[in-house]
This record gives C-alpha cells, sequence and structure tokens, in this order.
C-alpha cells in the first residue's frame, strides 16, 4: 500500500520525457529546413551575385572558387576575399527597390 502512493507522481515522469521529445522535433525540423534553403543558395552563387555577408559587408560576387568567393566592395571597389559560409544572403534587384 505504501508503494503505491509513493509512485503517485508516475504519470508525470512518462509525460516529461514525450514533452521534451516533441520540443526537440518541434525545434529541429524547421532548423534543417533552413540549413537545406542556405546550402542551396550557396550552391546557386555566381560571378555577379550582390550579396550580404554574415558580417554585414555588402558586395557583389567577382570570381568563386572552390570554398571562397572574392567580393568587390563600393564605394573604393576593393577586393576582399570570404568563404563561402560567410556569405547570408543573396540580394537581388527587387530587394533593393
Amino acid at each position: 500500500m505504501l508503494l503505491l502512493q509513493a509512485s503517485g507522481f508516475g504519470g508525470l515522469g512518462l509525460l516529461l520525457p514525450v514533452v521534451l521529445i516533441g520540443f526537440v522535433l518541434l525545434t529541429a525540423i524547421p532548423q534543417q529546413r533552413k540549413q537545406k534553403q542556405w546550402n542551396a543558395m550557396l550552391g546557386k552563387l555566381k560571378s555577379g551575385d550582390r550579396v550580404t555577408t554574415n558580417g554585414g559587408i555588402r558586395g557583389q560576387i567577382l570570381s568563386l572558387k572552390d570554398d571562397s568567393v572574392i567580393l568587390r566592395v563600393q564605394p573604393d571597389g576593393l577586393k576582399l576575399e570570404f568563404v563561402k559560409t560567410a556569405i547570408a544572403s543573396v540580394t537581388t534587384e527587387e530587394d533593393q527597390a
């Protein structure tokens, strides 16, 4: 009889792992989708694209290498080299308008 009263939290003990697993799934699935979109964007980069880096630098791609890009940055036309993974987004003409 004493054992049954001590295990009164058994329902809560089973519910907690289910809630935690649900929370992890709800946060992991959108993150994976976002990662796939970002990888696809990196794969479509080409010379002439206007991009923004993670550091906030905006420029136009002059050339692409295996794992890096060379950007021309205005106003002086400086050429800077970045790793591809530093590219945060591609800026299209519609975004600028």
